[in-house]
């Protein structure tokens, strides 16, 4: 992985629980498959608006891309900046932090798809 941020040792975790990357269709298959989407609660009329994330999935890809966003934040700008503006928008730092990873999840299936290196928007 090209990403800065990312050791070897997380970008194998992430490639092995990924396996062929062309089983996902599109990067919200990939997201599912990690555990980070949102649950859905409705009941009626009614959506439910805050809902964890359902945690289902394979809990080391889980584990490893959360890991990674953390330091891509911190290594990448435009990891960084997006961080600060889900933050600025008054989102808890671990809620702005799986919006980091979800961000982190369709850059890793863009590049798998495409076999390109990461290169950053600054």
């Amino acid at each position: 992985m090209s990403i800065p941020g990312i050791s070897y040792t997380l970008a194998s975790i992430i490639l092995a629980e990924i396996g062929d990357i062309d089983r996902f269709t599109d990067p919200a298959k990939l997201l599912a498959f990690s555990g980070l989407d949102p649950s859905t609660y409705q009941s009626g009329k009614y959506n439910a608006t805050h809902t964890p994330m359902v945690k289902r999935g394979s809990t080391y890809l889980r584990w490893a891309i959360l890991t990674a966003s953390r330091t891509v934040s911190m290594r990448d700008s435009t990891f960084g900046d997006y961080l600060a503006k889900k933050q600025s928008e008054g989102k808890h730092y671990y809620i702005a932090m799986s919006h980091v990873a979800k961000k982190l999840i369709r850059v890793i299936f863009y590049l798998l798809k495409t076999n390109t290196s990461f290169v950053s928007q600054i």
